[in-house]
């Protein structure tokens, strides 16, 4: 049974400025929080087929491959490395969708729609996971926000800063 957690921000661009940061899929260590680098494994650097490395460090990745581009609006990426999936999931997809907020603002929704392993026990994982799962996919609009606004790399303290202000 997959489950769905999702996130919105508005960002205070318009959509396509938010587009042309979002379409250029090597910029993920910029606003993906815990992730250090970014490395294009494909021919192609945009669009279905389009796939990267993300690493956490020197040596742990996930690969990320586009499955659907939806030009100007947003893209899914499957989550995996190599033939398998990306741990601890059986199978993890994560959706970037941008739409017009109004006023020069641009809507993001970012989302992971999941499947754990291991049956019963499995789902009952993903249950208790769901909160720290929602946690970073929050995490990821916010970072975002705040690296197409300022054009910086969001930082853990950046992002902490920003948090505390919002609260």
């Amino acid at each position: 049974m997959s489950q769905e957690v999702s996130a919105q921000t508005l960002i205070d661009l318009p959509l396509h400025e938010c587009w042309a940061k979002l379409r250029d899929i090597s910029l993920a260590h910029n606003y993906v929080p815990g992730i250090v680098k970014t490395e294009i494994v494909s021919e192609q650097a945009e669009g279905v087929g389009a796939s990267r490395y993300v690493y956490r460090n020197a040596k742990s990745y996930i690969q990320e491959t586009v499955e659907e581009w939806d030009e100007g609006k947003g893209f899914l990426i499957h989550l995996h490395r190599g033939d398998k999936p990306a741990p601890p999931f059986r199978d993890a997809w994560f959706r970037y969708a941008l739409a017009d907020g109004g006023n020069g603002y641009t809507l993001l929704t970012t989302s992971l729609v999941y499947e754990m392993p291991w049956g019963r026990l499995g789902a009952w994982l993903g249950e208790k996971m769901a909160g720290f799962v929602q946690a970073t996919i929050n995490d990821v609009a916010l970072s975002m926000k705040l690296y197409y606004e300022t054009g910086t790399p969001t930082t853990a303290a950046a992002l902490k800063a920003y948090k505390a202000g919002i609260k």
